[in-house]
This record gives C-alpha cells, structure tokens and sequence, in this order.
C-alpha cells in the first residue's frame, strides 16, 4: 500500500474532483501531468472504476492503491462534506456571477463568516474562515481576478473604475431561496485588488442570553444590568471575541412593544423585527457621535452604539445614559475592568463613571477539544511559566480525527468576566482608587483565567487555547 498523503494537499490538486465525486469513488488526487490525473484509490488499480473516472472527468486516469483508513482520513481533511451537493468553482469556464454564487454558498454551507479573494504576482486564490482559522479553498488563473472583483463592486454598487483607493459597500444573493446579507471590502495591493466579504447573519432569533456561556451568578449580575432603566452596559474584548453576539441576544430580550430600542451600528449584522436599526456612514458624516445625538431627539428607552470608539463617543454615551437612558456598547480592553481605564483614556471622568457604568463585561470565544479525539497528557512543572488560579494534574491535546476533521477542536465555548458596579466599588471609583483587584477578590468575582483555567482543568479545550488569558496577554 502506498504511504499515507501529507497534512497538506495542494489546492491545484484538491480541486481536480468535487468533494461529492472524492467521497463516492473513495479517490484522492496524487498527481497531475499533461491531461492525466493519479489517483489513490481504496481498490488500487480497478479497471471499471479508472474507466468511469475517465469519462467522467474527460482525462486518462490512473489509479494507485492506498490502506482505506488513509483515504478515508484524507477525505475528512481535504473534502469536508457540508450535507448539500458540492460543486467545484472553476473561474475559467463560468462566469464570474455564478462563481461568486457558488463561493457564498459554499461558504454559507461550511459555517464560514469570511471570505477573501485574494490576488499575487502568478496566480490568485480564495480562503474562507471556518471555526476562527482561514482555509486555502482554491487556486486560480491570476487573469480571472479583475472579472470576479468587477462581479463584486457591481453586485455591491462599487465604483468598478476605482482601483487605487479602498471601497466599502454591502449587497444580498439571493438563491434557492436562502438570501444571504454581504459586507464588502476592496482593498488595493501590490499584484491587483484584495477583497473580503464578511456573512452576515439575517435572524437573531435564536439568539437568548441563557445559551451564551455565562455561570449562574454571571447571568445574574448581568440581567440586573440590563433591567436597570438608565446607565451604560460595556462589553469588551478583541475581533471576532463574540461581542455582537451578546449585544443582539441583549437586544432580543429587552425588544417589548413598550420599549423604543434603537441602534447604530457597523455593519448591521442581524435584522431584529421591532427595532430601529441604522447603518453607521462615517464617510458622509453619519458618526456614532452624530447618530446618538440625534437619537436622543427620538424618544428612546434603550441605545445600541456598534463600538464606543473615541472621546466624543464615550461623552455622548455618557449624556445619554445621565439623562436617562440605557446605552448599550462594546469597547476594545482586556479586562471587565480595564474598561475603567479605558474610559479615562477618552477622558471621562472617574465620577462620571461611577454614576453611569452598570456593568461591565469582557469576553473571548475558546474553541472546545473533539471528545472523540483529544489526548491526555501529563502537567509537570515549567509546563506553563505562569501562577495557576488552581492545582492541575493533566491537561488534555488536540489530535485529530474524521469527527473533528483533523483539526482536533470542534465547536466553541465563549468565556466571560461579568462586574456589576455596586455601591462599593462605585464609592472605589469615586474616591479616585483605580486598582480594584482586591475588592473584585473579595467579592469572588470571577475573573476570565479563572474561567479559562475551568475549561483547561475539566478537559474541554487545549493549554494552546487559553495560554493568552492565563498568562494575562
């Protein structure tokens, strides 16, 4: 039998079959040279399965033989299957419209949130984000590119004679009935125009708090929050952390008929039915600065800022909530504390704080070990250069298997650090005392290692996944 392929399959070669005829033949390309293709096969060198092989895909074809459980692990690496038919994007033969359809499909199919059509010296290819990494999908003839681009800036109502400067622009597929919601952004580079386009979700309601990952007492702290009738509501953490995702399920539960919920946002990311909602247009003025003004003009209960961004936002959200409002936002920090700072960094201050800030959130997304797959392994000393929050005996790896696609992690698990602003720690503010690390110990807030350090402990993820937030960075 041959040796197992490596980790790595080119794209040139993977797109030779579809993940559809891979899976039903049990083929995987080896190689291909001047209109002949050699595949591994599970059979070996079947004299009616190369024949078929050949009419279906118009080329002489060679079989090699391979152990079955090594096809069948390089299957699950290089053809995920999505549980709808596959079809092989080829932008040579089709046209740039239905090539752009196929790629959002596929995309929407995998659970990817991110496309980017990227373009280099020789040739130009297509990743997707699945799970938080990107992934090569395709590879392509680098004179194909300005025809896929041009499909885009139309389909998006961009300028198709701009190239040297960046656009922005958001357009809707449609097809098969499944409508699919598309940010756009084109961005000049050295070989041509780099694209990205962000899936957008449609329907937030699934969203609801509960499900989100928080503990008993974090849920607690922060449906207190949020009932609270005026003041401001902060969730921080970096890109792609989960915050939206938490504001929407926010949203959904405060959406009553008796309440005027409006929001601003970049971009609106789910439609919410009974909500007033905005799309942020910094280049003709419309700010979050500006929007919240004149949403102060339209009589509401609770405001949603997309980000609390620079000074004149973090004043304005201030004033909102003084005045008797419920501001709801996200800011980049840390730490649920370290929003504190933050705000003072922008210049408001500390009593301000005191009087506003309800709670006070900080999050992250952890991607979970696969059960079907992960590895014990022993915890020694020097294993992490860093003070644990408690003892620990093993600690658990990812492998890889067909369950997890060999990636070794399947799903994520978010993970929170919730501060509701009580007397205490107001009067802490006010007095002009900053460090509040001893008051929130005492008060057993529960910090985001030490939630880490659970998810670490109890087997669910990896050293490698919460290595940032136990070591602080």
């Amino acid at each position: 039998m041959a040796e197992p392929l490596l980790p790595e399959l080119p794209v040139e070669l993977r797109n030779l079959i579809t993940t559809d005829q891979a899976w039903h033949y049990r083929v995987v390309p080896k190689a291909s040279t001047d209109g002949r293709y050699v595949l591994y096969s599970a059979t070996g060198p079947d004299e009616a399965l190369r024949s078929e092989l050949e009419v279906l895909l118009g080329v002489d074809v060679e079989l090699e033989p391979m152990a079955p459980q090594a096809i069948e692990r390089a299957l699950s690496t290089h053809y995920r299957r999505t549980g709808r038919p596959s079809k092989r994007v080829d932008l040579s033969e089709r046209s740039a419209e239905h090539v752009l359809q196929d790629l959002v499909q596929e995309a929407r199919s995998l659970g990817s949130s991110d496309i980017h059509i990227e373009v280099f010296d020789k040739t130009a290819r297509v990743r997707i984000r699945i799970d938080g990494l990107l992934v090569e999908r395709y590879r392509y003839d680098k004179a194909d590119h300005p025809g896929l681009v041009n499909r885009v800036k139309v389909t998006a109502g961009l300028d198709i004679s701009e190239k040297r400067l960046p656009q922005d622009g958001r357009m809707v597929l449609d097809r098969d009935g499944q409508r699919s919601d598309i940010r756009v952004s084109i961005l000049p580079t050295l070989h041509g125009e780099k694209v990205v386009l962000r899936l957008l979700g449609q329907d937030a309601g699934e969203l609801r708090i509960e499900q989100l990952g928080m503990d008993e007492r974090q849920l607690t702290d922060y449906l207190d929050g949020i009932r609270r009738p005026h003041g401001i509501v902060l969730i921080s953490g970096p890109t792609g952390s989960g915050k939206t995702t938490t504001l929407y399920a926010t949203l959904k539960r405060l959406n009553e008929v008796k309440r005027n919920v409006v929001t601003v946002e970049d971009p609106i990311e789910y439609t919410l039915e009974g909500i007033n909602q905005v799309q942020l247009r910094e280049a003709i003025g419309l700010t979050f600065a500006q929007a919240l003004r004149t949403f102060l003009r339209q009589d509401p209960d609770v405001i949603m800022l997309g980000e609390v961004r620079d000074a004149e936002t973090a004043q304005m959200a201030i004033r909102a909530a003084l005045t008797g409002h419920l501001v709801l936002s996200t800011i980049h920090t840390n730490s649920a504390w370290g929003t504190v700072s933050r705000l003072m960094d922008m210049g408001v201050p500390p009593f301000l704080i005191a009087a506003t800030l309800n709670t006070s959130v900080a999050q992250r997304l952890v991607r979970l070990l696969c059960p079907a797959c992960k590895q014990a392994m022993p915890w020694t000393e020097g294993t992490l250069a860093t003070t644990l929050p408690g003892p620990i005996e093993q600690h658990w790896a990812a492998v890889g298997c067909a369950d997890c696609h060999f990636t070794g992690y399947r799903g994520r698990h978010a993970v929170y650090e919730v501060i509701a602003l009580d007397h205490e720690l107001t009067e802490h503010l006010r007095n002009g005392l900053h460090d509040a690390r001893e008051v929130l110990a005492r008060k057993g807030i529960r910090t985001l290692a030490g939630r880490a350090f659970e998810l670490l402990h109890s087997g669910r993820t990896s050293l490698e996944e919460v290595y940032p937030m136990l070591t602080g960075h």
